[in-house]
């Protein structure tokens, strides 16, 4: 009798219980940072149909939730899915297809690259991405008379690690119909004795890139998917493209849609008359993966080239201001147009020279015009009374990445001086005046790791440690700083700060699972974190072996 009755009893709590609720995924055993307003901190977090259900401890929600699938993150990290504020993931694909001289220390280590790539490929063209003559004892531009040796017949064009300058050989400026009479505005064709050396800065370069071998629609798939594994093996959920053509945009959408291509990707549009036209007439274009809202204008070039536009003669070349790719009078215009748009306005911005350029032009366009976002892209190096100009928090964005500043460190004031500098790889100052700071790379420009970013924010430091005090220290961000920047300030310059940017219920299921505490490691252990995985709308995209 007694059994019966606790039999019954059994029966009549199990029924009482309230019924579970479906869900598709539970994350349990991970220190969560949300990254929502109050920075707050979970250990399980539910998903269903890609979205976030719910956050909080493992056991309740075992609970309240019947799970289709658990992922223990084994006592890891997890931070909202990491965006790339600024980079070039198609430009990256290209780059793995051809010649990697990334990290050359010698003219000659580049020279044996472009040989031992040649032997491999038998290219019709060699076209390779990636050297830094700061990085070479002689420091000066290399010329082509070696290339001319090697390759009598085979154009060659290699582009600096910036993309701003450009090595060409003999055959490769034929083509292109370059000679020592070649002016351009916006760069350089750079002389020696009255005669080219092969090296283009800038606006020229566009001469060689029409020489180039068509790229087939099958050439950039491929480019597409293999930057795609790259950037999902560090974590990345949101890749920021820094300047794409209708055609790649349409590929990316297609891929997308086809399922085969899960990164999400906000396109800024190269700026050329044609895209112009015709996104303005159709519009900003949005799905769950593919935000097309945004326009790429180059205003200068680069400080390692030379080519960024200076107020004043750069101090390690007496007479020399770098160019502006585009004018004053031209910002201005391309400004007007969009300030009548949803569209964004993202302009590339080194030197103080085209920032004040760019900020006037801001200014003017977007008077009583709000929460237009617009983006300076680098924001490198900026006059102080200048910064009064990111004031309007709605308006003015800086978008920066903050391993150009360890990788100039080592040189930038001997370009511009120490008072130059006072404004330069200015983090912490752009950030207290426009309340936010979106965090980028510039891949291929520099690696992929994230974790390079925000180490190179927070502790201003090479991965040698180097300077022990850090650089410029005064413009370091905190670590929480440095992972707003790159997840919810990095959506909000996106315009999708509702969706994505932070763990919290309602947003999209992005998250990155770490194998380090980024908050509370030691600092030297930040840049070898390594990504554990990488979950897309629920939906785990890259795991570690």
């Amino acid at each position: 009798m007694k059994k019966l009755l606790l039999l019954l009893l059994t029966a009549f709590i199990f029924s009482c219980a309230p019924e579970k609720i479906p869900a598709d995924l539970l994350i349990k055993n991970a220190t969560i940072y949300t990254v929502d307003k109050d920075f707050s901190v979970a250990n399980a977090l539910v998903v269903k149909d890609g979205k976030i259900l719910e956050m909080g401890l493992k056991p309740e929600l075992e609970l309240k939730y019947k799970i289709k699938e658990t992922y223990d993150a084994k006592n890891n990290t997890v931070v909202p899915g990491l965006i790339d504020a600024h980079a070039h993931l198609y430009g990256l694909g290209l780059g793995l297809q051809r010649v990697d001289l990334i990290g050359t220390k010698s003219y000659d280590e580049v020279l044996e690259r472009v040989v031992t790539f040649q032997l491999e490929q038998n290219a019709d063209y060699i076209i390779g991405r990636g050297w830094d003559q700061n990085d070479w004892e002689d420091k000066n531009f290399p010329t082509k008379e070696k290339l001319d040796s090697l390759f009598p017949n085979t154009p060659v064009a290699l582009r600096r690690i910036d993309g701003h300058a450009l090595l060409a050989n003999s055959t490769a400026l034929k083509m292109a119909g370059i000679t020592a009479k070649t002016k351009m505005p916006g760069g350089e064709v750079i002389l020696e004795n009255g005669q080219p050396t092969g090296v283009l800065v800038d606006s020229p370069m566009e001469l060689v890139f029409k020489t180039y071998p068509e790229i087939t629609k099958e050439v950039s798939i491929e480019a597409l998917l293999d930057a795609e594994k790259e950037a999902l093996k560090y974590g990345l959920t949101t890749v920021d493209d820094a300047g794409l053509d209708r055609n790649i945009i349409d590929l990316i959408d297609t891929l997308q849609k086809q399922g085969k291509f899960k990164l999400r990707m906000y396109a800024m549009v190269s700026n050329s008359p044609e895209n112009l036209d015709y996104y303005l007439d159709k519009g900003t274009y949005k799905t769950d993966r593919l935000n097309v809202r945004s326009f790429k204008i180059y205003s200068d070039g680069a400080l390692g080239s030379r080519g960024a536009a200076m107020r004043e003669p750069y101090s390690d070349m007496p007479g020399h201001y770098g160019a502006m790719m585009t004018s004053s009078e031209q910002l201005e215009s391309i400004a007007t147009k969009l300030a009548n748009s949803e569209f964004q306005m993202n302009s590339h911005a080194i030197g103080d020279s085209a920032n004040i350029a760019v900020l006037r032009a801001y200014k003017e366009a977007l008077t009583g015009k709000n929460d237009k976002r617009w983006r300076v892209e680098h924001a490198q190096i900026i006059t102080m009374e200048d910064f009064e100009y990111f004031n309007d928090h709605n308006n003015i964005l800086p978008s920066v990445q903050p391993t150009h500043c360890t990788s100039d460190m080592y040189w930038a004031e001997d370009r511009i001086g120490s008072k130059r500098m006072q404004g330069a790889y200015a983090y912490k100052g752009l950030l207290d005046k426009a309340g936010s700071i979106a965090l980028g790379t510039d891949f291929p420009v520099e690696h992929v790791n994230p974790m390079y970013t925000f180490y190179s924010a927070v502790a201003r430091k090479d991965l040698e440690h180097f300077p022990e005090e850090g650089f410029q220290m005064k413009d370091a961000l905190t670590r929480e700083e440095a992972l707003k920047g790159m997840t919810i300030w990095a959506a909000f310059a996106n315009f999708e700060e509702d969706e994505k940017g932070s763990i919290e219920v309602g947003k999209f299921a992005d998250f990155t699972i770490l194998d380090k505490d980024i908050m509370t490691v030691d600092e030297k252990e930040l840049p070898n974190t390594k990504v554990i995985a990488t979950f897309i709308n629920g939906e785990l995209v890259y795991e570690a072996k």
